[in-house]
C-alpha cells in the first residue's frame, strides 16, 4: 500500500470533513516556470515608529496602543463582522440572505516587532495560549455568539498587511462552513463508537508513526494523511478535549511547546521566516454540550519547492478537487528530520 500511495495519483479522504484531496505524486518532479514570489529576509527592528501595533503607536482610527509589555487584545479597528448589525432575512425567489453579528479582535503576541512565534520564548507563547482561553471564554459566554474562531495569517505571502508578530479572533453568531462540516464528522462518529474521532486517529498515527512529527506527555504534532497544503500539520492533544478550556497549566504549556517546535521547523525548511494561515477549530460556544468536539489546531504553508514557490489553488483545485503534489509522508520526513537535528 505505501508503495502505491508514493508513487501512483490518489484520493486521500478528509475525516474531518468528509471531503477528498488529489494526490500526485509522480509531478514532484515537473520543473517549475511559474511566479516567484518575493523573500524579504531583512532583520526587523524590535520597535518601528511607523507599525500600528507596536506599544505606543497611534492605529490608523486614532486609538493610541498601551506600553504592553507581553500580550494585547484589542477590537478590530476594521472588523469583518458588525456586533450592533439588525436582524434580517432576505428572500426573493433564489436569492437568499440572512444577517450576521460578531466581535473581532486583535491580539498581539509580543511588544517585540521583529519577533514571530517561531522566535518567542516558550514562556512568552503560554501567555498567548493563556488569553486565547481567557477570550474564549469571555466571547463564548455572550448570547448572541456560538462560535469563537482563533487565527493568524503570517506573511506577506498570506495576505498579512503587518509584520507585527500578531493574530486575530472572530466570534460569531453562527457556525462557519468549515465548523459545520467538522461538527456532523465527529458527531457521528462519536454517536456510532462513543468517543471522539481523533482521539482513533491519534493512535492510529502513533501506531504507524509514518506521520507523527513530534509528541509530548499531551500533544502530539502531525502531518494529516488527508493534507491538502504541502507542509500542512496539525496539533492534537492525545486527551479528548472538546475546546482549550479543557487544558490544565500543564497542558498549556505543552501546547506552547508544541507551537514553538513546529513553527521554528517551518523557519527551517527553506531558511525563511515560513508564512502560513493557522487556526484552532474547537466546540461551538452555543450551550450544548458539544461532547463530540476534539481540539485541534491547523497550520496551512503555501511555500512548496523554495522561500520563493507557493502553492497555488486555481484551475482544477477551484473547480474540482484540491490536489497535492508532495506526499503527506513525505513532508512528514522533511519536518521531522529538521525537528529532531
Amino acid at each position: 500500500m505505501e508503495d502505491n500511495l508514493q508513487e501512483y495519483s490518489h484520493k486521500r479522504l478528509n475525516i474531518l470533513t468528509g471531503e477528498w484531496v488529489l494526490v500526485s505524486p509522480h509531478r514532484a518532479k515537473r520543473p517549475w516556470q511559474g511566479q516567484n514570489e518575493e523573500v524579504n529576509n531583512d532583520r526587523r527592528d524590535s520597535y518601528d515608529p511607523n507599525c500600528y501595533l507596536c506599544p505606543g503607536n497611534t492605529r490608523a482610527n486614532g486609538s493610541v496602543n498601551p506600553d504592553y509589555e507581553d500580550v494585547f487584545v484589542f477590537q478590530n479597528d476594521f472588523a469583518a463582522l458588525q456586533g450592533d448589525s439588525p436582524n434580517f432575512d432576505v428572500e426573493e425567489g433564489l436569492l437568499r440572505a440572512t444577517s450576521e453579528s460578531g466581535i473581532c479582535k486583535v491580539i498581539c503576541f509580543s511588544p517585540d516587532h521583529s519577533k514571530s512565534l517561531a522566535d518567542m520564548e516558550v514562556d512568552d507563547i503560554h501567555k498567548v495560549v493563556c488569553t486565547w482561553q481567557q477570550e474564549y471564554a469571555s466571547l463564548g459566554a455572550m448570547e448572541d455568539i456560538n462560535y469563537v474562531q482563533i487565527f493568524e495569517n503570517k506573511g506577506a505571502v498570506m495576505g498579512c498587511s503587518n509584520p507585527h508578530p500578531h493574530g486575530q479572533i472572530w466570534s460569531q453568531s453562527t457556525l462557519p462552513n468549515e465548523v459545520l462540516k467538522k461538527d456532523r464528522t465527529q458527531r457521528d462518529y462519536f454517536d456510532s463508537k462513543q468517543k471522539s474521532l481523533l482521539s482513533d486517529y491519534v493512535n492510529q498515527e502513533l501506531q504507524s508513526r509514518n506521520r507523527m512529527l513530534f509528541e509530548n506527555d499531551t500533544f502530539v504534532i502531525l502531518v494529516p494523511f488527508w493534507a491538502i497544503w504541502p507542509f500542512e500539520t496539525m496539533i492534537v492533544p492525545k486527551m479528548h478535549q472538546p475546546n482549550i478550556l479543557q487544558m490544565n497549566e500543564k497542558q498549556s504549556l505543552d501546547f506552547a511547546k508544541a507551537i514553538s517546535v513546529i513553527t521554528k521547523a517551518y523557519d527551517k525548511i527553506f531558511n525563511t521566516s515560513f508564512p502560513y494561515s493557522s487556526g484552532i477549530h474547537q466546540s461551538p460556544t452555543n450551550g450544548q454540550s458539544n461532547e463530540h468536539w476534539h481540539w485541534h489546531m491547523s497550520f496551512y504553508p503555501p511555500l512548496l519547492r523554495s522561500a520563493t514557490v507557493k502553492k497555488f489553488m486555481v484551475g482544477y483545485e477551484m473547480f474540482g478537487t484540491p490536489q497535492r503534489d508532495i506526499t503527506a509522508e513525505k513532508a512528514a520526513t522533511t519536518l521531522r528530520n529538521l525537528i529532531n537535528n
